[in-house]
């Protein structure tokens, strides 16, 4: 009998991830053993701190892959949205698996939409992407900050600390608690963060076992749309904390791929499209940041 020696956070919404990924391993192998590692990051410790003050991307996931360079685990599980781009010595992303719904939600008191919401209206998010994307969409609410899991985030909704907040639909899926979103925004028009809802399973890349057991659970689709989400983030650099989103659709060897960076000042964005094979995801991506970054041209320019 086999067995894999799973690293993970221990929020309800990563064991929940956990599982998920497990039950993918145990697909291709029912014998396969599954062990969990539970590992405190940089995000579970300071649960107050916004995140791009605390190291924004890699919070969640640097503990967890220390565990795998440490040899405590055997694979690593993220939510891809949470890894940076630049690669980890050593550590390769062998596995995406299929990808979940990569839209935000909005939970409201009184089972309210966005539109309905009065003006004034106390509204949380941790994102500065979410925040520039709702002060368009209603720049009279008040969009404040906020920490803390599904649970937490959600409770506050209905103790009237919040009128409302926004969270991912596939961690409010997974919890099983996706029932209780009040509006779900449409991914071309609220742009996701590059990677939401898609789970990332990791490994060390000289485990040539562990490798081979991790690609046969890799979903080449969700693969090349979230390279492409990615290419585009990595070319905006390591330091970015501009609004950042982006969202890749495949139609059988065609990608199309949206995205928006914002301003320093997080109250404007620009946006942009491209198209292209789907083996080109990244470079995609990159070519669409690289469009993006270039100041926009000016009033008669050919």
């Amino acid at each position: 009998m086999s067995s894999l020696r799973l690293a993970t956070r221990g929020s309800q919404l990563a064991m929940a991830q956990s599982d998920i990924a497990a039950d993918a391993l145990r697909a291709t192998d029912p014998a396969l053993e599954v062990e969990y590692v539970l590992v405190r990051t940089e995000g579970d410790v300071d649960r107050t701190s916004p995140l791009h003050e605390i190291g924004g991307r890699g919070v969640f996931v640097r503990a967890v892959e220390q565990a795998l360079l440490d040899g405590r685990a055997d694979v690593a599980m993220h939510s891809l949205k949470d890894v940076p781009t630049a690669p980890v010595e050593g550590l390769t992303l062998a596995a995406i698996l299929t990808r979940g719904d990569p839209r935000d939600v909005l939970v409201a008191s009184g089972g309210r939409r966005l539109a309905e919401l009065p003006s004034g209206a106390r509204l949380g998010t941790g994102s500065v992407r979410r925040r520039l994307l709702l002060h368009a969409l209603r720049p009279d609410l008040d969009v404040v900050e906020i920490r803390g899991n599904v649970d937490t985030r959600i409770s506050k909704v209905a103790s009237g600390e919040y009128d409302a907040v926004v969270i991912a639909a596939a961690g409010l899926d997974r919890l099983g608690r996706l029932g209780e979103a009040t509006q779900v925004f449409e991914a071309l028009e609220f742009l996701p963060s590059p990677g939401q809802g898609a789970i990332a399973v990791q490994c060390r890349e000289d485990d040539a076992d562990t490798v081979e057991r991790l690609l046969a659970v890799d979903d080449p689709g969700t693969r090349a749309a979230v390279e492409a989400e990615r290419g585009f983030l990595a070319e905006l650099g390591a330091g970015c904390t501009r609004p950042v989103g982006a969202y890749g659709q495949i139609d059988g060897d065609l990608l199309a791929l949206r995205a928006m960076l914002g301003d320093d000042a997080g109250e404007h964005a620009r946006f942009g499209d491209a198209a292209g094979p789907s083996t080109d995801g990244a470079d995609l991506g990159r070519g669409l940041a690289q469009q993006l970054l270039a100041p926009p041209p000016t009033n008669g320019a050919p």
